[in-house]
C-alpha cells in the first residue's frame, strides 16, 4: 500500500473561502466574529475530489491520503481565536465529511484554531480531541508560527506556551505534522520561503531543546522534506556537538519524521541517502503548491513517487518502509483504520 501522509482540501468550492474573507473583513471592521459558514453539498465535495485528488491518486497508484485542511488556509495570523475556532470547526467538518464519503481513501488530520499571541489552551485542546475522539482524526497540523512570519510567539522549546499542548498529544496517541501557513511578512513568500523557514526552524528547535526528554513517546513530521535539514545535516550534527549535545541521531530521530514532498530527483536522491530510512514517510502535497509539469522531465513536479521509484538510493525493503511501514509506526491510530485492521 501508498499511504501519502501530506494531503490538504485546496479545491473545496468557492463560498468556503469565500466565507474566511468575509470573516476576517468583518473582524477587522467590527471586531465582531461571523459565525456562520455556507453550507456546502456532498455533491460538491464529490465534484471537487473525483476532479482533482481522487483522479491524481488513482493516476499515480496512490492508495490513502491523510487528508487536512488547506495549510495556507489555516490563515491563524488572521483574526482572534474566536475566530480561528469556527474557522478550523468548519474547515475540520468538511475533512470529516470527505473522509466519510471516501473512508478507504482519506483520513483525516485536523486543523488547530491557533491565533497569534495567544497560548494554545482550551479551545485548541477542545477542538484536537472533538476531532481525534469524535471524528476518528489521527493526527493534526501544529503551526509553530501563528504570527505569520514574524514569529513572534515562543518557541515550541517555551514550557509554559506549549508543554500543555504536546501533553494532550500524547494523551490522545496522535503525532503532528509541523506546518505554517500563511505569511503577512513580505520577505517571506508562504509557499516559497515561509513553509521552509518553518520546517527547519522546528528542527533546530527540536534538536536544542529538551522537548524529547521530557516527552520521549511525542512524534513531529517535519513536511517538504525537513526544509533545509537533509542538505545541512553535517551542519546540524556539528552544532549538536559543539554544543555538547547528543549526537543528532540519538537526540531526534526517535521523535522526528521527514516527509517526501521535494520536487526533483536530485533532491530526492539526496534526502534518501542522508536521512535513515525509518525517519521517511512518503507525501506528496497534492494538490498543493506546485502545480505544473517540468519542463525538463516532461513530468508533474508533484510526482513524487516517481522520483522515490527511479531513486538509485532506494531499494524495494526500503521503499515499503517509506510508502506504508514507517507511517504506520508513527500514526498509532492509523493502525486500528478499517482499511488496516479488517473492520
Amino acid at each position: 500500500m501508498i499511504i501519502d501522509v501530506h494531503g490538504h482540501f485546496t479545491t473545496t468550492p468557492p463560498q468556503v473561502a469565500d466565507f474566511r474573507k468575509q470573516q476576517v473583513a468583518e473582524f477587522k471592521r467590527s471586531g465582531q466574529v461571523l459565525r456562520d459558514p455556507p453550507p456546502v453539498s456532498d455533491a460538491e465535495i464529490r465534484t471537487a475530489l473525483e476532479a482533482n485528488q481522487l483522479r491524481i491518486m488513482n493516476e499515480r497508484g496512490i492508495d490513502l491520503t491523510l487528508f487536512s485542511p488547506r495549510a495556507i488556509g489555516m490563515d491563524h495570523h488572521e483574526g482572534n481565536e474566536a475566530t480561528n475556532m469556527v474557522w478550523a470547526r468548519y474547515c475540520n467538518d468538511l475533512i470529516d465529511r470527505a473522509c466519510k464519503m471516501y473512508p478507504d481513501r482519506f483520513v483525516g488530520v485536523c486543523q488547530l484554531p491557533q491565533a497569534p499571541g495567544v497560548k494554545p489552551g482550551k479551545a485548541v485542546m477542545e477542538e484536537l480531541e472533538r476531532c481525534v475522539k469524535t471524528l476518528g482524526f489521527i493526527g493534526a497540523n501544529l503551526n509553530p508560527d501563528p504570527t505569520g512570519g514574524h514569529w513572534a510567539d515562543p518557541p515550541l522549546s517555551d514550557k509554559d506556551w506549549w508543554y500543555p499542548l504536546f501533553e494532550k498529544f500524547v494523551e490522545l496517541d496522535v503525532p503532528a505534522m509541523i506546518h505554517v501557513s500563511g505569511s503577512c511578512n513580505p520577505h517571506f513568500n508562504a509557499v516559497a520561503t515561509h513553509y521552509i523557514n518553518g520546517d527547519t526552524t522546528a528542527f533546530v528547535q527540536f534538536l536544542t531543546s529538551d522537548i524529547f526528554k521530557d516527552f520521549p513517546t511525542l512524534k513531529f513530521i517535519i513536511p517538504h522534506g525537513g526544509g533545509a535539514v537533509p542538505y545541512h545535516w553535517g551542519r546540524y550534527r556539528g552544532i549538536a556537538l559543539d554544543m555538547g549535545l547528543p549526537p543528532l541521531e540519538e537526540k531526534v530521530l526517535s521523535n522526528v519524521f521527514f516527509d517526501t514532498c521535494v520536487y526533483h530527483q536530485a533532491g530526492i536522491d539526496l534526502l534518501l541517502k542522508v536521512v535513515p530510512q525509518g525517519n521517511i514517510l512518503f507525501a506528496s502535497e497534492t494538490v498543493g503548491a506546485v502545480q505544473g509539469i517540468d519542463p525538463l522531465s516532461g513530468h508533474y513536479f508533484d510526482d513524487t513517487r516517481r522520483y522515490i521509484e527511479a531513486s538509485s538510493a532506494a531499494n524495494e525493503s526500503m521503499r515499503r518502509r517509506i510508502y506504508e511501514e514507517n507511517t504506520l509506526g508513527v500514526y498509532p491510530r492509523l493502525r486500528v483504520h478499517p482499511r488496516f485492521c479488517g473492520g
